[in-house]
């Protein structure tokens, strides 16, 4: 359930990536609730990728999904 719903969240999210020539892709999620992404086209290996995904992602999905503890690039 609450990997689903990680994905829902992200789903609204990808636009704005998107926009940039970038994206994410959902890797996994634990059950302490830490969700595993992968970063990908513009977004790997940007230097700001892990503003993006820290201030971007991370935030985001905090608000969103009630569980989520942190998120970390893979």
């Amino acid at each position: 359930m609450l990997k689903e719903s990680v994905q829902t969240a992200l789903n609204e999210i990808r636009p704005a990536l998107q926009a940039d020539g970038g994206d994410v892709e959902l890797v996994d999620v634990s059950e302490t609730g830490v969700v595993k992404v992968k970063l990908t086209g513009a977004c790997h290996g940007c230097p700001m990728g892990v503003q993006t995904l820290k201030m971007g992602i991370e935030k985001q999905l905090k608000q969103k999904v009630p569980g989520v503890s942190e998120v970390i690039g893979t």
